[in-house]
């Protein structure tokens, strides 16, 4: 079994659940006491924060590099950053090490792919809806995104920031999100991506009829193949 190096922390609300799904996904290939080889750097979130704000990305690079370089000091096989928006910095923290990065938009437009969606709604923090570092990485394996209106973009952000990662989960953020996806629906989505990885502390499968996309449980999923990838061989 090769080890995870996972990036966590943004939130650490999100990190739980990649933990949890990881071992969850190991011990159901392995059966038994069976749980995954993983090291966890986990940042302060609040310093990430300050710095997306400010739009001082260089720094965030610097900061996420350093703990990618830990974690393969320590002897992750392969990175997974757990979080959507700092996958803006993907590029530099492959820079950072020589060990491979599971970007979580791949594993997303692979999981899009097996279903056959092409034409997605988007939500996420305003830096990922707002972007190109994600939506063009989805565009470029052949997959067209739609994202709310502004007035929805600013409720979605606000909503992870000033609820999701702080553990707070409130019944009128949920109606409100789901009458977004419901509205990308609407224009024409055949799923939307859950593209914050709190999102799917908010909503889930059951509560809506538009196939939803968790990018949590997707990434965690693609973390546990790469991790027994060797040992199936």
């Amino acid at each position: 079994m090769r080890t995870i190096g996972l990036i966590g922390g943004m939130s650490w609300e999100s990190t739980q659940t990649y933990y949890r799904l990881i071992n969850q996904g190991v011990k159901a290939r392995l059966g038994g006491l069976h749980s995954a080889r993983l090291v966890l750097y986990s940042v302060d979130f609040a310093e990430i924060e300050a710095l997306q704000r400010r739009g001082d990305w260089a720094e965030t690079a610097r900061i996420l590099g350093a703990a990618a370089r830990s974690l393969a000091a320590a002897g992750a096989d392969f990175l997974v950053l757990g979080t959507n928006t700092m996958h803006k910095v993907a590029p530099q923290l492959e820079q950072a090490v020589a060990i491979p990065l599971l970007h979580i938009a791949d594993a997303t437009a692979n999981a899009l792919h097996r279903q056959g969606v092409t034409r997605v709604g988007l939500l996420g923090t305003r830096f990922t809806m707002e972007q190109a570092f994600y939506r063009e990485r989805l565009e470029a394996q052949g997959i067209q995104v739609l994202v709310p209106d502004a007035a929805q973009r600013e409720r979605v952000h606000a909503v992870i920031y000033d609820e999701l990662c702080r553990g707070e989960i409130r019944a009128d953020s949920k109606a409100a999100y789901l009458a977004i996806v419901a509205t990308l629906a609407g224009q024409g989505a055949q799923g939307v991506i859950l593209g914050c990885t709190e999102i799917g502390l908010l909503i889930q499968g059951d509560d809506t009829d538009v196939p939803l996309f968790d990018t949590t449980a997707i990434h965690a999923e693609q973390a546990v193949e790469a991790a027994l990838a060797a040992q199936d061989a």
